[in-house]
Formats: structure tokens, sequence, C-alpha cells
């Protein structure tokens, strides 16, 4: 893979000319609004159809979320060493399979918490795959000069479907049916297989050499990098401190919307929406204000403005007249700065990544930091049922600020304008 001179500004429609990008993004963007929209649409059938407690959401949004903590390190060992189009396409297939059973369960009537407990783990676990695979995807399909645009297009889609896909799942759970709503996502899963197995460019797969590390060798060389290296350790911690917040808020939030301020689906939908147009805008932010302040400067400021709004959620009180413009308006400055953080880090990340250990890099990120999301799940049903919704509220938005203290103090928080130079090369294949 050519990688440009640093010096060398490719032009801003290059990259929207390869055919390649273009059916991965598309994929990309099809599997995130899917997969987002089972996120929400599974608690949401639970809560709303199942009548299921706070402490049985908890833990049904834990099992969707175990497979990040138990499999992160090893998908992401597996992937460094096969084409991602090829995992890409089977993780569509599965999931759109399971959301497709799903969807014919709840229509027959025969669909309870166990079912979808367990349709929940297998799309967790597909997803897992699939979000490691894109990544690595990136890295191979895109050159190095382009990869900033390309992870601002990338995550955009990403942060975009966060609340877009339950936005959409909200309101077909109100309007029509949880079968409907269900059976969205895998028409989401189906529409990615068919972009991204549309994909003909070959890829630069890392070599095998005879007689190569095994799998559990090659988990090590990538947790072993990642925690040799300052600036991925604060990724690492901090990523875990806001995903172990924001998933206790999360589960919490989507009792509160319903329960404490009488939302209907289409009123959450709506206000998860809000979170979508912020998060484009910080996408394009995301190109632009860190060359311009500095990496380090823009990822905590942004971090304590877009986490720091959740503070006023719990105080919230009123007719819908009152709290969805207020509720869409924090989720607009929430997107913004999560979206912002999310695309400078996803940079800094890769840039200091070998392009053989791409993969194992992103996973163990993931692993650390996505595998908080079980326990802050479950933490968050049990404030829930303890202390009641505004008190569990309350705890969680200031929890969700220990991430931007972490960044402050750490090497995250000295980034200056120009990123550290990465390894290069695609070292570490082995």
């Amino acid at each position: 893979m050519p990688t440009p001179s640093p010096s060398t500004s490719p032009p801003p429609s290059r990259l929207w000319r390869d055919r390649s990008f273009r059916r991965l993004w598309a994929g990309q963007t099809a599997s995130q609004f899917g997969e987002h929209t089972a996120v929400v649409v599974l608690p949401l059938v639970a809560v709303v159809t199942l009548g299921a407690e706070a402490g049985q959401l908890g833990a049904l949004r834990a099992a969707s979320q175990a497979p990040m903590l138990l499999l992160s390190l090893l998908v992401g060992a597996w992937v460094d060493r096969w084409r991602t189009r090829t995992v890409m396409v089977a993780a569509d297939a599965g999931r759109a399979v399971v959301l497709g059973a799903v969807a014919v369960a709840a229509f027959t009537g025969r669909l309870d918490l166990v079912s979808l407990a367990v349709a929940a783990v297998v799309v967790g676990t597909l997803s897992v795959f699939f979000d490691v695979a894109y990544q690595a995807s990136a890295v191979r399909l895109v050159a190095r000069d382009e990869l900033v645009r390309a992870n601002s297009a990338l995550e955009g889609s990403r942060s975009a479907a966060q609340t877009g896909g339950p936005a959409l799942g909200g309101v077909l759970v109100s309007l029509l049916s949880a079968p409907v709503a269900v059976a969205s996502g895998a028409v989401f899963f189906a529409v990615s297989f068919l972009s991204v197995r549309g994909i003909r460019r070959t890829e630069s797969v890392p070599r095998r050499t005879p007689g190569g590390s095994g799998v559990w060798a090659r988990v090590r060389d990538g947790w072993r990098f990642v925690v040799g290296d300052a600036t991925l350790r604060a990724v690492c911690v901090a990523s875990a401190a806001f995903q172990f917040a924001f998933s206790a808020a999360t589960t919490v939030y989507l009792l509160f919307l319903p329960r404490d301020l009488s939302l209907s689906g289409a009123g959450v939908g709506l206000v998860l929406a809000a979170v979508g147009p912020g998060a484009l805008v910080g996408s394009v932010l995301a190109a632009r204000l860190p060359r311009r302040f500095g990496y380090g400067r823009v990822l905590v400021t942004a971090a304590v403005v877009g986490d720091g709004v959740w503070l006023c959620v719990p105080a919230l009180h009123g007719s819908p007249a009152v709290t969805v413009p207020v509720l869409c308006g924090v989720g607009l400055v929430f997107g913004a700065g999560g979206q912002l953080v999310n695309v400078t880090v996803m940079a800094v990340r890769q840039t200091v990544t070998p392009d053989g250990m791409q993969a194992r890099v992103a996973a163990t990120v993931t692993c650390v930091g996505m595998g908080a999301t079980p326990l802050g799940s479950l933490l968050g049903g049990l404030l829930a049922e303890a202390w009641g919704t505004r008190p569990a509220l309350a705890v969680a938005a200031v929890g969700m600020l220990v991430s931007p203290v972490v960044m402050a103090v750490s090497p995250l928080g000295r980034l200056r304008r120009a990123l550290p130079p990465g390894s290069g090369g695609s070292g570490g294949g082995e």
C-alpha cells in the first residue's frame, strides 16, 4: 500500500472516487444502522411488549454487550490474518438471519425474554467481528494520508447510526409493531451484505510465515503493544471510564424517558435521533479543529462539553412539549462532542499502530473500553431499582466526566497539532 509524503494533500474528492471505499462506507453505514437499531429495539421490545423490569433490562443489555469483553481480543488476532471483506460479509449474513428469526417469533407471539437474550448475544458476537474488521479494512484500503478523512466519514456514519437507528426503532415499535421493528435491523444487514460483497480491491493482508505464532501469542503481542504505548494506554483507560458510565446512563435513560417523562415510542425515537445531526457536525469539525488547535486540547474540551451536558437530564420535569426540546438539545451537544472525540482518537490510534497490528490493537481497545459496558448496564439497572431513575442518572452522568479527566492528565491531553510518527509498514504481521 503506498504511503504518500506527509506534505502531500490529496484532493478532497479523491477518496470518494474510490469505488472500494464507497462500498465499504455504504456497507458499514447500513451495518451500523442495523446494529444500533437492534441495540435499542430489543430493550424497547422487552420493556414495552414483555414488561421487563429494570434489573431484567440491565441483564439483557449486559448479555448483548458481553461479547465485546469476552471475544474482542481473539477476534482481533483472527481478523488480522484474514480478508476483512470475508469477515464482514459473514457477520452481516448471520445477523440478518438471527433478527429475521426473532421477528418471526415476535409475529407469532412466541417471543420471550430468554429468546431475546439469546438473539442479543449472537448479534453482539457477530457485531464484534464486523466492527473490528471494518476498522482494519479502512487501513488496508485507504492511503495513510487519507485516513483522517476516511475515518471522519466512517465514524460519522457510526455515530449517526447510534441515534438514527434507535430513533427508527423507537418509531417502528410505537407506530407499527415489534416484529417490524426487529425486522428493520435484518434489512439493514442484508443491504450491508450486498454492498461489502461488491468490494473488489485485493487487500494487503499481512503475510503469514511458516510456523508463525499461534492465536494466543498474537493476542499477547497486541496486548503488549497497547500496554507498552503510553498514548494507547490512555485511550483504553479513558474509553473504559466513559463506556462504563455511559452504559449505566443509557440503561437508566431507556427507563427514564417512557416512565418518568411519559414519552411515547416516537418521542423516545425523536430524542435519540437528535444525536445524529450533532454527530455530523462533530465529523466535519474533526477534520479541521485538531490540526488547528491541537489534538489534545480538542479531545479534552469536546469530552468535557459533550459528557457534561448530561448533568442537566436528571433535573428535567414537565410535559413532553417542554422536555423533548431540551433533550434534543442535549443530544445535539453530546453527539457533536462525542463524534469529535471518536474521530480524533481513532486517528491517533491508527497513526501509532503498524498495519499488521491494526485489528489486534482495535480489538484490544474495544475489549478494554467497550468490555466495560456489560458491567455498566448491570450497575445502571441495579441503581435504578435501588435508588430510582433520577438519582441513578445523576450518578452515571457524573461518572461520564472521569473520561476527560483521564485524557487531560495523560499523553492524549498533551498532543499538539501534529500526531506522533507511526510505526508504519506492516510490522507485527506474525
